[in-house]
């Protein structure tokens, strides 16, 4: 294989932060509703933790559904279109949202821009990962990451940014009345249109996965794709073990039972475990409740918004520090590393809640752990789906693998405010510092290094 200054990398970046900007999408529409749940509810009039869960959690319906037709239809009409259609979908939900005049019309928008989610929640990181030279793969996916990042801390900012200043001790009638509980809010959501319009129209210009060209039969395509990204050389190589990996005839549809046949079907559920794990270690309540974190922790409403805006720059920075560690360390370290670490602090943040301990250290607390999932669960647990499955059921396997994970964001949103009134916030968090010990468990067990491997390669070590 060539070495590495022979790539090229201005083609590979420009592919991967093109089609990561579904990711960026992904970031900002799944956490936007957080900074707007104080201002909506009052609006909608959404008293019952089933309204406030249905509210917070309707978009993830939307998820699986884009997660389980993503992998069928990316096989039978490529990344690249499905992609344009998740920046249309993005592009029409963020008006729609915005301009809802009433809770079913708002649940309908969340439930259009949560099918974009689960397509490009599953497409992105694959097509990367399909285009990428295997010594740089896990960066480049990482990417995807820092991207989905960048759309949170985009989302967490343009929040507090809109919002203005909520006395302290205002009543729900009060912060009705308001701008923010008219208007602001919409405007958090409307706002994703611009960026959204600008992927729809970027994604026509750059080229469709080369490994699925070859799966489809259209290798001439791919080989000038691939000498692109490396050369006549490496394109000769790469089209060869390709080739290799794609009997002639599995080039065809790939069916449900395909992904159980021989070897299969335990790589599917490694990849099925760690998607649902990366969601039930429970840190994405953080980005969903934050204001009931962070006021049961005695903080005012401006004041929760500010303290989401550092968890989001400290998310950022981490996946910086994870994407340049993923290709040196590798990804199973990272991955154990950070589920011990959660299971710690997570068990630290039950107790101080048990205690009654509020303050500055919980958001001390709270920082650490998103630190944490930044560095290890966040970017490899994508990089690692990506890469494990073979390349004639990759796109069907991404999609059950994917519609896990969403399946899994679903059940840890809807139950967070059922749990936090039974258990108490203590007893909530415990759960997922447990959740995490299983996963450390079962990474250390069960999960093999895939560092600076082509995906050839991981496919004969993993499957035969």
């Amino acid at each position: 294989m060539p070495e590495r200054p022979a790539y090229n990398m201005r083609f590979i970046w420009t592919t991967t932060l093109v089609s990561a900007m579904g990711g960026l999408l992904f970031g900002y529409d799944w956490v936007v509703i957080g900074g707007a749940k104080p201002f909506y509810e009052k609006f909608f009039n959404l008293t019952t933790p089933s309204q406030v869960g249905w509210a917070m959690s309707s978009a993830l319906v939307g998820c699986l559904v884009g997660a389980l037709v993503s992998g069928g239809l990316s096989d039978r009409f490529g990344r690249k279109k499905l992609l344009i259609l998740a920046g249309f979908l993005f592009t029409i939900s963020a008006v729609g949202t915005g301009l809802a005049p009433d809770f079913t019309v708002f649940v309908v928008f969340r439930l259009v821009g949560g099918v974009g989610i689960g397509l490009a929640s599953n497409l992105s990181p694959m097509y990367i990962a399909e285009i990428s030279p295997a010594p740089v793969r896990g960066k480049f996916v990482s990417v995807n990451q820092l991207i989905i990042v960048i759309g949170i801390l985009a989302a967490q900012l343009v929040n507090w940014l809109i919002a203005r200043p909520v006395p302290a001790g205002a009543t729900a009638a009060e912060i009705l009345a308001s701008w923010n509980g008219q208007t602001g809010w919409r405007w958090m959501f409307a706002v994703e249109a611009v960026p959204a319009l600008l992927f729809f129209l970027l994604m026509f210009l750059i080229p469709e996965s080369p490994r699925l060209l070859v799966k489809s039969g259209r290798e001439a395509e791919a080989e000038k794709i691939l000498a692109r990204v490396g050369g006549k050389g490496f394109a000769g190589e790469a089209l060869g073990e390709i080739r290799d990996t794609l009997a002639a005839g599995e080039t065809g549809k790939v069916r449900i039972r395909s992904l159980f046949g021989p070897g299969l079907a335990k790589v599917l559920v490694v990849g099925v475990v760690l998607a649902v794990y990366q969601q039930w270690c429970g840190i994405n309540v953080i980005f969903y409740y934050a204001d009931e974190i962070f006021t049961a922790a005695g903080y005012g409403v401006s004041g929760v918004l500010f303290n989401i805006v550092i968890t989001g720059t400290v998310n950022l920075i981490f996946t910086l520090i994870a994407i340049r560690l993923v290709d040196r360390l590798g990804r199973k370290p990272l991955m154990m590393a950070g589920s011990a670490g959660l299971a710690f602090i997570f068990g630290l943040i039950g107790a101080s809640y048990a205690l009654h301990s509020r303050g500055v250290h919980l958001l001390a607390l709270v920082v650490v752990a998103m630190a944490l999932y930044a560095l290890s669960l966040a970017p490899v647990t994508w990089v690692l789906l990506s890469e494990i499955f073979p390349n004639r059921i990759r796109g069907a396997a991404m999609s059950v693998s994917t519609f896990s994970l969403w399946s899994a964001c679903f059940v840890l949103t809807y139950t967070f405010p059922l749990l936090n009134k039974g258990l108490g916030p203590a007893g909530t968090f415990w759960i997922y510092a447990g959740i995490s010990v299983l996963g450390f468990i079962f990474i250390r067990s069960r999960v093999r290094e895939t560092k600076g491997k082509t995906l050839e390669q991981i496919e004969r070590e993993f499957v035969g």
